[in-house]
């Protein structure tokens, strides 16, 4: 005789009336064991949701009843809420109504017998969607500005251009509650030269940009005469490089307290230093001030701050294109400016050469407290023009990352140095390291020394691709800011892939980026991947994020952007598609994080700048050692 697996089943020698005798000439009874399949939820909103499940038995006639059982609390029987499906055969396909919006409901597919007790599937749980229409976001109006903004790119379209022709900017907010960014000399078709340098446009919602102009109309009358000054010193003739071919470069302004706004520059001198076979001219970090930032003409010069050194004393017979081998440790460009939590104020400066250099400058003046030495001489001649808080690769000249942006964050007790890596037209992607110390050293994510020369982790932003989307490169040299009130905000700009649209100069077109910055469990910043568009900071619900994302694996690769694919979050809390698929998914609603496959991610609405029309989303970023990983829930 076969031995019966389930003893919770009636024996088939009752239900089909087959003699239980013991006599060996009788045929074996049929097995009548029964099981169900994990129950699948699908269509979940407000007040239904379906479900289905499999019933597995060879003894269908033994089957009483079918159906759903479910419950707010764990542990659901048939004498909690139930649906039962009265047709044949062996699937379940029922829908549960009248369900109470945003509640958390526990699930088991059931089956009884004659005299017999129930059984049971494995439990599962779902949440109900919030109500149907959240007013907040079906009255959300996303920005409407083209990216491809080609057809308003010259000058005399400028006061359409909102956030077109950006480059390296710059962000403070403003007693007058505008938000004022300040830009490289950089536009497509080099439109801006109609119009002064440092150009100004101001925001009251970070979305919305209103175009001012240049805040300096013309070279700066010390910088000629200090050049002179310095090659005079250095046993050279007096040059007079042409006024059109100095480069202005990637701005800095700081609220240094009401009424006093400083905007340090970088501007680099054209030429050789004495022709060919040396290395390149120096550049220079000057300083201007303004009461208010509204009057954009207000801007005065308070000149000269600080140029190169080298620590090559007067061996500049360098030649130009022997990058590893530059003249100059320190390159005046790309300043960064701060008040530390103690009050002192610093300059953060430098860029592709020896790397990064820090600086005590007075709060009177911005100038430097150190009397500076000569630009030239040994590393003891030169000490006063900083000292080394980053460097890409120690003892090379040639770093491939460039400007600065260091931050404060009281929350968290820690500064956080951004840095670019790499080309611009592409390649280009931010990192971030922090310290205690606003001197450092300043350790990566995975605690890597980076100001002895360790490779920065994590990667902040790198060039990417949505589906069904060209995507954007060269997102880097960034503004990191806060509202005051807890909220940060990464700025930079982004540019197109070549070819866009058949334009082979599509690459040289460059929106202005504005991005949320989430901050991690442990004290991080995550850059959201969407760019912000002011959506309503409505509250996430677990059921919203059942369904399709598409998923980014933001880590490091040379020059390449980074393509989603699509991983698929089920109600029962599992990842059936994607790099992720097997996993599993759980949402701290507090806290708005997202933990996927065991990776924590930082979740919030953000434009769907992708969608057309435009519309809002949910988004995620996060991190995974020196891995990043971007988001977005698609329909």
């Amino acid at each position: 005789m076969k031995l019966f697996p389930k003893w919770t089943l009636l024996i088939a020698c009752i239900v089909l009336s087959i003699s239980c005798s013991s006599d060996s000439d009788d045929p074996d009874p049929v097995d009548t064991a029964i099981s169900i399949s994990t129950p699948s939820v699908t269509n979940i909103i407000e007040d239904k949701a379906t479900v289905t499940a499999t019933i597995t038995t060879n003894a269908p006639s033994v089957i009483v009843k079918k159906g759903i059982c479910y419950d707010t609390q764990a542990n659901p029987t048939i004498a909690s809420q139930t649906v039962e499906m009265n047709s044949a055969g062996l699937s379940l396909n029922l829908t549960l109504t009248v369900l109470k919006p945003e509640t958390k409901y526990y699930v088991k597919a059931f089956v009884t017998v004659a005299n017999g007790s129930p059984v049971y599937s494995s439990e599962i749980t779902f949440t109900t969607t919030g109500s149907s229409t959240i007013p907040e976001l079906d009255n959300y109006t996303p920005p409407t500005y083209p990216d491809y903004y080609i057809n308003i790119a010259g000058w005399n379209q400028r006061n359409q251009w909102n956030l077109a022709n950006v480059h390296d900017p710059t962000v403070v907010l403003a007693e007058d509650g505008y938000y004022y960014m300040y830009q490289t000399d950089a536009s497509y078709g080099n439109a801006h030269t109609a119009g002064g340098h440092f150009h100004g446009r101001r925001s009251k919602d970070l979305v919305n940009w209103e175009y001012l102009g240049g805040t300096m109309q013309s070279l700066p009358n010390w910088v000629i005469p200090k050049l002179n000054e310095i090659r005079k010193n250095m046993g050279l003739s007096e040059v007079q490089p042409d006024v059109n071919n100095f480069g202005y470069w990637a701005p800095c302004v700081y609220k240094v307290r009401d009424g006093l706004y400083r905007m340090y520059y970088s501007i680099v001198c054209p030429g050789l230093i004495d022709g060919e076979g040396t290395w390149s001219e120096r550049a220079f970090i000057g300083l201007m001030e303004n009461t208010n930032p509204s009057n954009n003409d207000g801007w005065e010069d308070k000149g000269y701050v600080i140029t190169n050194a080298s620590d090559k004393e007067l061996n500049f017979h360098v030649k130009a294109n022997d990058w590893a081998n530059c003249y100059f440790k320190w390159n005046a460009i790309d300043p960064s400016y701060i008040i530390d939590k103690e009050g002192k104020h610093y300059l953060v400066y430098g860029s592709w050469h020896s790397g990064i250099a820090i600086l005590e400058v007075d709060a009177a003046s911005g100038k430097p407290v150190a009397e500076l030495s000569n630009p030239w001489g040994t590393n003891n001649d030169i000490a006063s023009y900083g000292q080394l808080i980053y460097t890409r690769r120690a003892g090379d000249r040639w770093q491939g990352s460039e400007g600065p942006e260091i931050i404060y964050n009281e929350k968290t007790g820690y500064y956080y140095l951004f840095m670019a890596y790499d080309a611009l037209d592409v390649p280009y992607n931010t990192r971030v390291a922090r310290s205690k110390s606003i001197t450092g050293p300043y350790l990566g994510i995975d605690g890597a020394n980076v100001t002895a020369g360790a490779d920065m982790y994590p990667v902040v932003t790198h060039p990417y691709k949505f589906s069904n989307d060209y995507g954007w490169v060269g997102i880097s040299h960034c503004a990191v800011f806060n509202d005051g009130n807890g909220n940060w905000y990464y700025a930079s700009q982004g540019r197109l892939p070549a070819n866009i649209y058949g334009n082979q100069y599509s690459n040289a077109i460059m929106m202005g980026h504005v991005r949320s910055i989430r901050w991690t469990s442990t004290g991080w910043p995550v850059v959201m991947p969407e760019r912000y568009g002011a959506v309503p900071e409505v509250k996430i619900s677990e059921a919203e994020l059942v369904g399709n994302w598409q998923h980014i694996d933001l880590s490091y690769s040379y020059g390449k952007q980074k393509e989603a694919t699509t991983m698929t979050f089920t109600a029962d809390h599992k990842i059936t598609s994607g790099p992720w698929k097997g996993g599993t998914w759980s949402f701290d609603a507090e806290q708005q994080i997202l933990t996927a496959n065991g990776v924590e991610l930082c979740i919030q609405r953000e434009t769907d700048w992708e969608a057309n029309p435009r519309t809002h989303t949910i988004v995620y970023g996060g991190y995974n050692g020196q891995k990043t990983y971007w988001g977005k829930k698609v329909k």
